[in-house]
C-alpha cells in the first residue's frame, strides 16, 4: 500500500512537471544568449537520443557562435549539411557590425527555400517537432525555423480498398504534402484552397482542409473548421479519430463522412462543393458532408458510359438489399410463413432441414458469426494467405456443417449470397454498417416474422431521415426531394445533361459548364 501511494505521488509530480514545462513553453521568449537557448531546448526535450545539437562558429563573424538543432530521422541531414552548415561555416569576408549578421544569414547564407523566424519558444518547439531544423545565433532574440523535413515515406501505390478496372492507379500515402500535391496536380484551379490546422495536445498532428473557393458553401467550410478546433484530445493518430470527433449522429452505425484513398474521388467531390480533410500519417481522406447514396458510387461509374454506370449502380442497390434482408427473410419464411413458399421449394427445404437440430435463427446466427470471424481472420493473416484461408475455410466449414447435419444446404447458400453481396459495396465503412444491422433484423424476423422485418425497416428509415451531415439531410435528394439532383443517384444520365452541380450541397457556383464550351 505504501509503495502504491509513493508511485501515485511520483506520477502526480511528473504530471505537474510536464504541465509546468508546457506552460513554460507557451510563455518563454527566445533568449539573446545562445547558451540559454540550447540549455532550454535540452531541458524541455530531455535526454532524447534523437535530438542533435550542433554548435559551431560563423566564419563571417568569428566571435559569433551559433547552433543548429534537429531531430535525427525527421530531417534531411544532407540538406542541413550542404545548404545550411556549409555556407555558415565556410570562410568568408568578415562582418564588423553585429546588426548585419542576422540579416545576411537570412538573406544570403541559408540556402533553403522555406524559412520563418520565431521570437517565442512555442513556435520554435512546434517547428522542431514537425521535422524542421532550428538555428540560433548568439546575440539575437530570434530563432529561425528552416524547412528540412526528410523522413522515410512510402511511395505512391495503388489503393487497396478501392480498386477499379478503369481509372487512376494512384492512391494517397501517409505524407500530407504528397497527398495535397496529388490533388493539386488534378485540380489546377487558382481558387483551390488548403488551410492547415494542428490537432492533438501531444501528437500535434497536422491536417489540411481542402475546398474550392467560389464553389463550396463558406458555411460548410466554417463548420468543419469549428468542429476541428473544438477537438480536445491528446493524440490524433489517424483520420478515424477526426471522423468520430466531428461527425453527426455519434451513436448511428451509418457513416456521416466518407473516407477514400483515391485522389480522383476527392477532386470529384470538391468540384461538387464539398470539403476534404487530409490528415498527416494516413492515406484515408475524409469528405464532408456525405449523404447515404454517395457511399454506393464508384469512380468507375463516371469513367465508363452512362448505361454501364447506371447498371452497376442498380446492381449495387440489389446487393445492398440482399446483404441486409436475405438471412432475415429466410428465417421469416421458414419459421412463420411457410405457406408463402412454392410447394416444391418448401418440400426441398424441409428435406434439407430434416436433420438440423436447431431452429432457423440459431442456424443463421451461427453461420453468419462464423463467416464474420473468417472474414476478420482473413484480413489479419499475412500476404496472400489471408484470402485463401477465408475462401477455403468458408467452403470447408460450410460443407462440414451440412454433412454433420448442423445446418441446411440452403442456409449455406443464403450466407454465401449475403457475404458476396456485402463485398459489392465500394465503401468499407458503409458495408460494415449493413453487416451490423443484419443481426438485429434476423432477431426481429425470428420473433415476429415479416412483421418484425417491416417494423425494423420502418424504424431504420425514420433513423435515416433524422440523421444530418453538417446540416445536410442524410437521405437527400430523396428526402427532402430535389428533382434536379436525381440525375446522379440511382442511375447516372449522360454528362451533357448534368450541367449543374447538385443543389443539395448549396454550391455558390451552380453551373458545371463553361460558357461556349459545352453544348
Amino acid at each position: 500500500m505504501r509503495k502504491r501511494r509513493q508511485r501515485k505521488k511520483r506520477e502526480v509530480l511528473e504530471q505537474h512537471s510536464r504541465e509546468q514545462v508546457e506552460k513554460k513553453a507557451n510563455d518563454t521568449p527566445v533568449f539573446v544568449e545562445l547558451e540559454k537557448n540550447t540549455h532550454w531546448m535540452a531541458e524541455i526535450m530531455g535526454d532524447s537520443s534523437d535530438v542533435v545539437t550542433r554548435l559551431f562558429t560563423i566564419q563571417y563573424a568569428p566571435d559569433r557562435k551559433a547552433a543548429v538543432i534537429y531531430l535525427d530521422g525527421m530531417c534531411d541531414t544532407r540538406k542541413i549539411e550542404e545548404q545550411l552548415l556549409r555556407p555558415l561555416m565556410l570562410q568568408g569576408e568578415r562582418i564588423d557590425t553585429k546588426t548585419d549578421l542576422w540579416k545576411i544569414v537570412e538573406e544570403s547564407l541559408v540556402q533553403i527555400g522555406e524559412i520563418s523566424k520565431e521570437s517565442d519558444m512555442k513556435g520554435i518547439l512546434v517547428g522542431l517537432l514537425n521535422g524542421d531544423a532550428i538555428l540560433f545565433v548568439d546575440g539575437y532574440a530570434e530563432g529561425m525555423v528552416i524547412s528540412a523535413k526528410g523522413w522515410a515515406q512510402r511511395g505512391v501505390d495503388e489503393p487497396r480498398a478501392e480498386a477499379v478496372v478503369r481509372g487512376s492507379r494512384e492512391g494517397f500515402t501517409e505524407t500530407l504534402r504528397v497527398n495535397t500535391a496529388m490533388i493539386r496536380r488534378r485540380l489546377k484551379d487558382p481558387n483551390f484552397r488548403l488551410k492547415d490546422m494542428n490537432v492533438g495536445e501531444r501528437t500535434h498532428t497536422n491536417l489540411a482542409i481542402a475546398y474550392v473557393e467560389g464553389v463550396t458553401d463558406p458555411g460548410i467550410v466554417d463548420e468543419v473548421k469549428k468542429r476541428i478546433e473544438e477537438i480536445q484530445l491528446d493524440g490524433i493518430l489517424e483520420s478515424g479519430y477526426i471522423e468520430e470527433m466531428i461527425r453527426d449522429a455519434t451513436w448511428s452505425p451509418f457513416p456521416t463522412l466518407q473516407n477514400t484513398e483515391r485522389p480522383d474521388t476527392v477532386v470529384s467531390h470538391l468540384l461538387e462543393g464539398k470539403v476534404a480533410i487530409l490528415v498527416d500519417g494516413t492515406p484515408h481522406v475524409l469528405i464532408a458532408p456525405a449523404v447515404f447514396s454517395q457511399f454506393y458510387y464508384s469512380p468507375e461509374d463516371y469513367y465508363e458510359g452512362y448505361l454501364i454506370g447506371s447498371f452497376l449502380r442498380l446492381l449495387r442497390l440489389l446487393s445492398f438489399i440482399i446483404a441486409l434482408l436475405l438471412p432475415a427473410l429466410y428465417i421469416a419464411f421458414i419459421s412463420f410463413h411457410p405457406e408463402m413458399i412454392p410447394t416444391k421449394l418448401a418440400i426441398a427445404m424441409a428435406a434439407g432441414r430434416a436433420t438440423v437440430p436447431f431452429p432457423s435463427i440459431v442456424e443463421a446466427l451461427v453461420m453468419e458469426t462464423a463467416v464474420e470471424i473468417l472474414r476478420e481472420a482473413s484480413i489479419r493473416l499475412p500476404g496472400p494467405i489471408g484470402p485463401t484461408i477465408g475462401i477455403v475455410g468458408a467452403l470447408v466449414i460450410g460443407d462440414a456443417a451440412v454433412t454433420a447435419g448442423l445446418v441446411s444446404p440452403l442456409m449455406v447458400i443464403v450466407v454465401g449470397l449475403t457475404t458476396i453481396s456485402s463485398y459489392a459495396n465500394p465503401s468499407y465503412s458503409a458495408a460494415i454498417s449493413i453487416r451490423l444491422l443484419r443481426f438485429p433484423l434476423m432477431i426481429a424476423s425470428s420473433i415476429m416474422g415479416l412483421y418484425g422485418i417491416m417494423l425494423s425497416l420502418m424504424l431504420l428509415l425514420l433513423h435515416l431521415i433524422k440523421i444530418r451531415s453538417f446540416g445536410l439531410p442524410y437521405l437527400a435528394p430523396f428526402s427532402p426531394l430535389h428533382l434536379s439532383d436525381l440525375k446522379d443517384t440511382l442511375i447516372r444520365i449522360p454528362w451533357p445533361f448534368m450541367k449543374k452541380r447538385p443543389t443539395l450541397y448549396r454550391p455558390k457556383d451552380q453551373r458545371r459548364e463553361v460558357e461556349g464550351k459545352i453544348r
